[in-house]
């Protein structure tokens, strides 16, 4: 049977102790990381995990209780909010402003973007390096969720979330959402936060307008389970390791 080159066996000399590397991704204590490899809740590539196990953090898949676990120092994970005005790209030749602009010396390592928001639009954008989760969130496969809130024009048809929960045909075809609702009202204006699983270019601006309810104003308020919550517009925070292994356990990993 060939060797998985990610898990090293006990007596090699590459790779580090489990629970060293367990710990220093911040599990817990040695003692602690040593007790969840003792009682089987920690698997490394897919095998159950045992005491004296030795890995290597850059490529080791190590799952605790089923969650994901980070270990591989390199990897940057980052919530953004991004300001309108402002061209979903790292750097733009036309000399607009770009996301790398808010980020500065910060981060030492190339992230790039997941996903992308129009310059009109604004919100919650994930910056990563992590190649194979940004593949994973932005395939429509998937089905990673994306919530939005809209200001619209007004005012809403009580059936207007049923219309939109049946589908909605477009010209690149059609469009359903997981949830719509009606956030407020205020004169001919209205917010509402819609959630679906698209991808398309525009889809949430080109649904709206199609439904006779063009868009003023969006902002991207959660993708799977990270949410913006009240980060400013302009700033970044990394993701917790719990937002991280949220986000492997949304793409099934």
């Amino acid at each position: 049977m060939p060797r998985d080159d990610r898990t090293v066996p006990t007596d090699a000399p590459e790779g580090e102790r489990l629970q060293k590397v367990m710990a220093a991704a911040g599990v817990g204590s040695r003692r602690a990381c040593e007790d969840l490899i003792f009682r089987r809740r920690v698997t490394v590539d897919g095998r159950v995990a045992k005491l004296g196990d030795k890995v290597d953090p850059a490529t080791a898949v190590i799952h605790v209780d089923g969650e994901r676990l980070v270990v591989d120092t390199r990897l940057v994970y980052l919530a953004m909010n991004k300001p309108r005005g402002v061209v979903s790209t790292m750097a733009d030749e036309k000399g607009r402003t770009a996301l790398a602009d808010f980020l500065g010396n910060r981060v030492e390592q190339r992230v790039y973007h997941v996903g992308r928001l129009d310059a009109d639009s604004e919100g919650l954008l994930l910056l990563t390096n992590d190649g194979t989760l940004a593949h994973r969130l932005m395939h429509p496969s998937y089905g990673v969720s994306k919530t939005y809130l809209c200001e619209v024009a007004g005012p809403i048809p009580r059936n207007l979330g049923k219309r939109l929960l049946a589908g909605v045909e477009l010209e690149d075809g059609p469009v359903t959402v997981e949830s719509f609702k009606v956030v407020d009202t205020l004169g001919r204006t209205a917010q509402v936060e819609l959630t679906l699983h698209e991808g398309r270019k525009h889809i949430v601006r080109r649904l709206l307008a199609e439904v006779g309810h063009p868009v003023a104003r969006l902002v991207r308020t959660s993708i799977g389970p990270i949410r913006l919550g009240d980060l400013r517009a302009g700033r970044t925070r990394r993701l917790t390791n719990a937002e991280v292994a949220a986000l492997f356990k949304a793409v099934g990993d």
